[in-house]
C-alpha cells in the first residue's frame, strides 16, 4: 500500500493555525507517507515571511517524506504581471521560486504512484476571467497544454503506478461554495480524464472532499484537501487528507482535527476500484 498525505491552503501568515500544523507535524511520522502533496496556497499574500514559514514546513515535512509542490492564487505576484504583460518583470512566481520551489509544476514517482503537478493559479491571466467580477485572480483555469503535458507525463511512465495529478483549484463544484475553481470548469474535466489520471488532488475551496470525475467511461478519484487555516468554508473542523493506494484500489480519508484533544482523526472515507 502507498499512503499519500494530502494538504492544502495553509495560508502562512494571518491565517495559518499554528496549532493546527503543530500538530500535523506531530502526527505526520505515525502515518508513514511515501510522499506529501501540498496543492498550493502556502502564503496568504505571497509576502517573504510567509513563504518562509512556509519553506521550514516543507522542510519539515521532508524529512518524513519526499514532498511534492505546486502554487495557489495566494503564491501568485499577478499584480507584477497581469495578463501576463511583465510591467514589473516576469515577477509573478519570483518569491514561490525562491522560497518553495523552482519547479511550479513538478513529477514525482514514489513507489506506487507517480505524481505529476500542473500550473492552474496564474492571478489576472485571459484564461481565467469570467463574466463575474468576484472571480477575477481568484479563478484558476488549465491550459490545454498543461494538461498534454500531463498526459504525456502519465503515459510515459512506468506501468501500474497510480497517476495522481496535482491542481490548486477545486476541479469539482464547492458543496457550500457552490463554486467552481477553474473558469472553464467542462472543458478541464474532460481534459483531465484524457490525461490517463487515477487521481486528482487539490484544494483552494476550504471545503473538504471526496468525489469523481465520469466521463467516457472512466472513473477518476477527486481528492479536495480542506483547509489549515481559521478561514474554513462554514467554520467546519480543518483538515487533511489522507490517500492509500494500493494496486486494486484507492481509498481517500479525510482527517479533521478534534480542538478538545489537539489532535487530526479520520473522521471519514471512501473507497474506489482501480
Amino acid at each position: 500500500m502507498t499512503t499519500l498525505v494530502h494538504v492544502s491552503d495553509i495560508h502562512f501568515g494571518g491565517l495559518a493555525d499554528i496549532r493546527q500544523v503543530e500538530a500535523l507535524e506531530a502526527q505526520l511520522p505515525a502515518l508513514e507517507p511515501a510522499a506529501v502533496v501540498v496543492s498550493g496556497d502556502h502564503s496568504q499574500r505571497a509576502r517573504a515571511g510567509e513563504l518562509q514559514r512556509a519553506r521550514a514546513f516543507l522542510h519539515f515535512a521532508e524529512t518524513v517524506a519526499p514532498v511534492h509542490v505546486v502554487p495557489g492564487n495566494h503564491d501568485v505576484q499577478w499584480w507584477r504581471e497581469p495578463l501576463g504583460i511583465p510591467i514589473l518583470g516576469a515577477a509573478r512566481y519570483r518569491k514561490y521560486r525562491r522560497y518553495i520551489s523552482d519547479h511550479l509544476a513538478p513529477i514525482l514517482t514514489v513507489d506506487g504512484a507517480i505524481i505529476c503537478g500542473t500550473v492552474s493559479a496564474h492571478g489576472l491571466a485571459a484564461g481565467s476571467i469570467t463574466w463575474n467580477l468576484r472571480d477575477l485572480t481568484v479563478k484558476g483555469h488549465l491550459p490545454a497544454s498543461e494538461l498534454a503535458r500531463a498526459g504525456r507525463v502519465f503515459a510515459d511512465g512506468p506501468q501500474g503506478l497510480a497517476r495522481v495529478l496535482v491542481v490548486h483549484h477545486n476541479v469539482l463544484k464547492g458543496r457550500l461554495s457552490r463554486r467552481w475553481g477553474l473558469a472553464r470548469p467542462q472543458a478541464a474535466l474532460a481534459g483531465i480524464v484524457r490525461t490517463g489520471a487515477d487521481v486528482v488532488c487539490c484544494g483552494h475551496d476550504h471545503e473538504e472532499g471526496i468525489g469523481t470525475i465520469e466521463r467516457d467511461g472512466r472513473r477518476v478519484v477527486v481528492s479536495t484537501a480542506g483547509t489549515l487555516c481559521t478561514r474554513t468554508r462554514g467554520k467546519r473542523p480543518s483538515s487533511f487528507n489522507v490517500l492509500r493506494v494500493t494496486p486494486t484500489g484507492i481509498r481517500v480519508e479525510i482527517h479533521r482535527f478534534d480542538a478538545s484533544k489537539g489532535r487530526f482523526a479520520c473522521a471519514e472515507g471512501q473507497d474506489f476500484p482501480r
